[in-house]
């Protein structure tokens, strides 16, 4: 045999290795990356579920608001529709306009945190979120 085909299986096996500490390596310089991508991706869908909140506490509020004339009844009511929201962080304001068959405007306003850790960098801090509502009264 000659020398070159006796170093042939030592090199591929070199290089394999080589290539598998290379792998773990870049590996390694990726995966802050991903984790960073997979938490940003993580708190953007709790600000989008927490929007869907916001606008759905301003329907159950302007419904509420249409039939009744009780504030404390139109806070209770949007709150129960967004059982995730921070209630400390809610504001409810209804706008009435006339009587019967008038407009009443509820606005919901919410302000969120981030809540996922380490990306509090990549979002403003804190997220304000507004929805209203108008709907006709049916009472009076």
């Amino acid at each position: 045999m000659t020398s070159s085909a006796m170093r042939t299986p030592r090199s591929r096996a070199w290089r394999a290795s080589w290539e598998r500490g290379s792998a773990a390596v870049e590996f390694a310089l990726v995966l802050p990356l991903l984790l960073v991508v997979a938490l940003a991706l993580l708190q953007l869908g709790v600000l989008v579920r927490d929007r869907l909140m916001v606008e759905a506490a301003a329907r159950a509020g302007a419904r509420a608001a249409a039939v009744a004339d009780d504030p404390v009844a139109v806070r209770d009511a949007a709150l129960a529709a967004g059982p995730g929201l921070d209630q400390g962080s809610v504001t409810i304001d209804v706008v009435r306009v006339g009587a019967r068959g008038q407009p009443v405007t509820v606005s919901v306003r919410y302000v969120s945190t981030t809540r996922v850790p380490l990306v509090a960098w990549l979002f403003p801090d804190p997220v304000a979120m507004t929805s209203s509502v108008a709907a006709r009264q049916e009472f009076g």
